[in-house]
């Protein structure tokens, strides 16, 4: 009975099967030129940082924002996840 059964891969502990919002804050004012490479989120500048507001992004999109913050050697202060909003 070696059949083969489709099972698809777990979801990673609190990470919902369509995506997460998430609030990633890096330190500083972030320029023109690095806000474009971040265009699939929300850009919002503070006095002392800048945070990156992602919507409904799987833990792949979320390593690939990861690895473009320390490719500009942006220093990352704070990834965490927040309520979604219903739209």
């Amino acid at each position: 009975m070696g059949g083969a059964h489709e099972s698809s891969r777990p979801e990673p502990a609190g990470t919902p099967p369509g995506g997460a919002d998430f609030e990633i804050r890096v330190r500083g004012r972030i320029g023109e030129a690095f806000r474009s490479a971040f265009g699939e989120l929300t850009v919002v500048l503070r006095p002392a940082e800048t945070v990156l507001l992602g919507v409904g992004l799987d833990q792949a999109a979320l390593y690939g924002i990861l690895d473009r913050i320390q490719a500009l050697g942006l220093e990352l202060l704070e990834v965490r996840r927040v309520p979604g909003t219903s739209t």
